[in-house]
């Protein structure tokens, strides 16, 4: 997940990421002009790194800017066939949500207490592998989530885990 917390850090990160991983392209509070710059940048270390790049926006977007999929819990189904589409849910009603309107997987957060929400509760390992089980798409933890965090999921439960601070 991009932040601009790591803007400094962001493409040597993303260059860092094992080959073949994916990365969602957040940054909303950037002029328009600037986040599809910043984009291009991005789009080209994933090409390089054979990553999948996922806008966190809008579809149209998302086929204007080249991107892989697009990251959104709104709008219906995907019009393109070329776009993976992935979400991000909190609870049982959003998942059932995200995999009724096609997400190909789902970031189910806050596993743990992180940065980026503070104060909001964390779902916990167990509340987590509750929740999992119940979606009928993969399902990627995020949430002040780490290589070692990580390791203590099911395999069987968590398709895989995203971070923000784990990766700079």
């Amino acid at each position: 997940m991009t932040d601009p917390r790591i803007d400094d850090r962001l493409l040597r990160a993303i260059r860092k990421l094992p080959r073949g991983s994916g990365v969602v392209f957040r940054h909303y509070a950037l002029a328009p002009d600037v986040r599809r710059q910043l984009f291009g940048q991005v789009r080209r270390v994933c090409a390089q790194r054979g990553h999948c790049l996922l806008l966190a926006g809008d579809e149209l977007t998302a086929m204007r800017w080249n991107a892989d999929g697009v990251h959104a819990l709104t709008g219906g189904r995907l019009r393109s066939k070329r776009l993976l589409r992935t979400a991000p849910v909190h609870n049982i009603g959003e998942i059932r949500k995200g995999a009724k309107r096609g997400a190909l997987a789902l970031f189910l957060s806050p596993v743990r207490q992180t940065r980026s929400h503070p104060g909001q509760r964390p779902l916990g390992a167990s509340r987590f592998a509750q929740l999992a089980k119940l979606s009928p798409v993969k399902v990627i933890a995020l949430g002040g989530m780490s290589r070692a965090h990580a390791k203590k999921l099911t395999t069987r439960l968590a398709h895989g885990w995203a971070a923000i601070d784990a990766f700079a």
